[in-house]
C-alpha cells in the first residue's frame, strides 16, 4: 500500500490558492536572489511550489505553516534537504525579533492569503532590523496601495506606514491562471526592504499611526476636519501644511512633521 500523502484541497478559511506556474516561480526566485548565508523564511509554503526552488537555490529554508494537514506532505517532499525546517504555527502570532535571535536578519517570502496580508506586513515592519527584506505575492490592489504615490487614489494608510518603514518595489503582476484554485483577482509580487536609516524619523510611532489613521478616516474631508481632535488649523499652518488639503495629498514627511509636532506639544 502506498504511503503517498493524499491530494490536499485548498481551504477557503485559510485563503489558500496554490501557485502552479513554474515560469512565475522562477521569476520570484530570481527576484529574491538567495545568497549563501541567508536565513530564508517562507510563510505559508502550501504544497511547496516555491519551497523546492528556494531550497535548490539556497540549500536551507525555514517554513511557517498553519495548516497541519499540509505538514506531512511537506516533510515527505523535502526530506532529502537537511536544511529544511518546518515551524507549525500562525505567522501572525510570531515574535520575529525573538525568532531571529542572534542570527542574521530574516529574508521573508510567501504567497500570502489575502485575509492576513496587511496585518502580517505590519507585524513584520514592526520587527525592524530583524528583517532584511520581504518578497510577497499579494492581491494586486494591495501591492498598488503599498507602492502608491501621494495624490493618487491608492495612497492611504497602508502606503504611508509601509513607505515610512520600507523601500517598496512593485516587481511584476501574476494572473489568476497561475493558481489552483484560481482567485477572482490579479496578484502581484512586491519587495519590501526596511530602510537602513529612516528617511523621516517619528519621535513616537504610535502618534504617527494615530495621525495617519485619523487623517484617512474620511478621505473626502479635509485635514481641518479629520485632524481636529489633534490640532487646530492654525497649528497646521505653522507646520506649512494647508488645513484645507485632503489626506491623500500629504507625503510621508508631512505626516511625520505633524506627528512630531504633537509628540513635543505640551499636554
Amino acid at each position: 500500500m502506498s504511503s503517498r500523502p493524499q491530494p490536499h484541497r485548498a481551504r477557503k478559511r485559510f485563503g489558500q490558492n496554490f501557485l502552479r506556474d513554474p515560469g512565475i516561480v522562477s521569476r520570484i526566485v530570481r527576484a529574491i536572489a538567495p545568497r549563501d548565508g541567508d536565513r530564508l523564511i517562507e510563510i505559508g509554503p502550501g504544497q511547496g511550489a516555491l519551497t523546492g526552488p528556494l531550497l535548490e537555490a539556497n540549500g536551507s529554508l525555514e517554513v511557517i505553516e498553519l495548516d497541519r494537514d499540509l505538514v506531512p506532505g511537506l516533510r515527505v517532499q523535502f526530506f532529502r534537504y537537511p536544511g529544511f525546517v518546518i515551524h507549525e504555527g500562525d505567522a501572525l502570532k510570531l515574535d520575529y525579533l525573538a525568532f531571529k535571535g542572534d542570527g542574521p536578519p530574516l529574508r521573508v517570502v510567501g504567497n500570502l492569503p489575502y485575509n492576513i496580508a496587511t496585518p502580517l506586513i505590519v507585524r513584520l515592519m514592526e520587527a525592524g532590523r530583524a528583517i532584511a527584506d520581504m518578497h510577497f505575492m499579494l492581491q494586486k490592489e494591495v501591492v498598488e496601495r503599498l507602492a502608491a504615490s501621494p495624490g493618487g487614489a491608492a495612497w492611504g494608510r497602508l502606503s504611508v506606514m509601509a513607505q515610512y518603514h520600507c523601500q517598496v518595489d512593485d516587481l511584476f503582476s501574476v494572473p489568476p491562471e497561475a493558481f489552483v484554485p484560481q482567485p477572482n483577482v490579479d496578484s502581484a509580487i512586491v519587495r519590501l526592504t526596511p530602510h537602513a536609516e529612516l528617511p523621516h524619523v517619528a519621535v513616537d510611532e504610535n502618534i504617527l499611526f494615530d495621525v495617519v489613521r485619523d487623517a484617512f478616516g474620511q478621505r473626502r474631508k479635509t485635514l481641518r476636519n479629520n485632524l481636529k481632535a489633534h490640532l487646530t488649523p492654525a497649528e497646521l499652518e505653522r507646520l506649512s501644511i494647508d488645513s484645507g488639503r485632503r489626506p491623500q495629498t500629504l507625503t510621508v514627511e508631512e505626516f511625520v512633521r505633524i506627528a512630531n509636532f504633537l509628540a513635543r506639544k505640551p499636554s
